[in-house]
């Protein structure tokens, strides 16, 4: 069931991301994660109250680290999805089980003794260079100087999401449900797109370009509920494997919705990504040791 929820949230990322992509023509990023978050805490009210489930925590600085970091990645994302093809954002957002292997990896290489086999580092160590090695083959056909910001948005998110993903496995090991989880993340979007609105302006509401809003709402807190689920499976790099479905969607939707055309260099970048991350995944369970921080990251 974990394999199925973290699939279909991937399909509702995807199709989130091109209700942004519509909607970035009318609103500024910031407006589109204040009114994202805004969706999701109504809708968590209800949610929770119709099931029964508080929305007090034991342990609020958890929620907090978790919002810092989802948030920051989120902004970015959104922000490279306005600007760059929606198959190249949703990759770059996606190398975040790369960037999990290579947090994981340096720690354990740093936590090793003198005496320890750094040899047996190898095989992942090129696996993640692979990696960044799509990063530039999905980057180099489509960048050109009013995309760099973008570019570097998106592989911010991808690495901030890294670290959030291990926040929402560490809440899920403390026993808070995903509703309170998710909860507490729009929270935090609410108030940091509200005052990234109060720093650098909001536009009017239009129809029918506001209707965009609302299903960015819905898509992303149903789509963060079914990734929250899954990650509370514990078995957090395996299940980041199965968010790789979401680059298949939006590169679906890249061609019958946008019609864009990346080159053939672009898209088999996408395919090194894929595969670097599958592969970091598997060596990271079998060369490097499981070490303490991992334990309540």
């Amino acid at each position: 069931m974990q394999a199925l929820w973290m699939v279909l949230g991937s399909f509702l990322f995807a199709t989130m991301g091109v209700c942004i992509k519509f909607a970035s023509d009318h609103f500024n990023s910031f407006e589109i994660v204040a009114y994202r978050g805004l969706i999701g805490v109504v809708f968590l009210i209800f949610l929770t109250r119709s099931r029964g489930v508080s929305l007090r925590t034991q342990v609020p600085m958890m929620h907090v680290w978790r919002s810092v970091v989802g948030v920051t990645a989120l902004v970015t994302w959104f922000y490279s999805i306005s600007v760059l093809p929606l198959a190249t954002s949703m990759t770059l957002n996606y190398m975040s089980s790369i960037w999990i292997a290579a947090f994981l990896l340096g720690g354990a290489l740093l936590l090793q003794k003198s005496s320890a086999p750094v040899r047996q580092q190898g095989p992942l160590f090129l696996t993640v260079l692979a990696g960044f090695a799509g990063v530039a083959m999905v980057l180099r056909p489509t960048f050109d100087e009013q995309q760099v910001l973008g570019g570097l948005s998106g592989l911010m998110s991808g690495l901030v999401s890294a670290l959030a993903y291990l926040q929402v496995a560490a809440l899920a090991r403390a026993g808070e449900p995903e509703s309170r989880t998710v909860f507490y993340f729009s929270i935090g979007a609410t108030l940091v797109g509200l005052a990234g609105m109060a720093l650098f302006g909001f536009n009017a509401w239009s129809w029918p370009s506001a209707l965009w809003l609302l299903p960015i709402g819905l898509l992303a807190v149903l789509g963060q509920l079914c990734m929250t689920r899954a990650y509370a499976s514990g078995a957090t790099l395996l299940v980041a494997n199965l968010q790789y479905f979401g680059i298949a969607f939006a590169g679906a939707y890249s061609i019958l919705v946008f019609g864009d055309q990346l080159p053939l260099v672009g898209w088999l970048g996408m395919a090194v990504i894929v595969a670097s991350g599958i592969g970091a995944t598997f060596l990271r369970e079998r060369a490097v040791p499981k070490m303490p921080a991992e334990e309540h990251a």
